[in-house]
């Protein structure tokens, strides 16, 4: 491993955190980021709520909204949580995608649950994963292309 390269890339979490089996999800992707040695600084939405703001009021709102785009913007990657059931994906997830798409970043997509995945979505991924522990050891300075194989929607 090249020593100037480690901790260098700064990722972007983007994935629902709404209930106990996402929660699981996303806290187990955090970690393996963490474990990886070139990842220099995660940014997940679950850890950036704003509570000391009225949870859904206009300022909280605003706030949240604005600080998720600012970390999109900065960030090198963004590993993407693909969680759903059936023919439907987080609103706030799709958003998030398609801004970083939109902003040329790469696209790391893990998708652990089994349902047949949506076109858009392995089509803008750099990467495919079925379990969030594979990104401990990805190499996310030499980015290896890892396509999705496999049926879709």
């Amino acid at each position: 491993m090249d020593a100037a390269a480690v901790g260098v890339i700064r990722v972007f979490i983007a994935s629902p955190f709404f209930d106990e089996e996402q929660l699981d999800r996303v806290k187990r992707l955090e970690n393996a980021l963490s474990q990886n040695p070139y990842v220099a600084d995660i940014f997940s939405a679950r850890l950036h709520q704003h509570k000391e703001l009225p949870f859904a009021s206009e300022q909280w709102r605003k706030v949240v909204f604005n600080n998720d785009l600012r970390f999109l913007r900065r960030a090198d990657v963004v590993v993407v949580i693909h969680d759903y059931e059936g023919m439907s994906v987080d609103s706030g997830t799709a958003f998030e995608v398609g801004y970083a798409y939109a902003f040329q970043k790469p696209i790391i997509l893990v998708k652990e649950k089994e349902s047949v995945p949506n076109l858009m979505l392995v089509e803008s991924a750099y990467a495919y994963f079925t379990r969030v522990e594979e990104l401990a050891t990805y190499n996310f300075m030499k980015m290896p292309r890892i396509p999705y194989q496999g049926d879709l929607i």
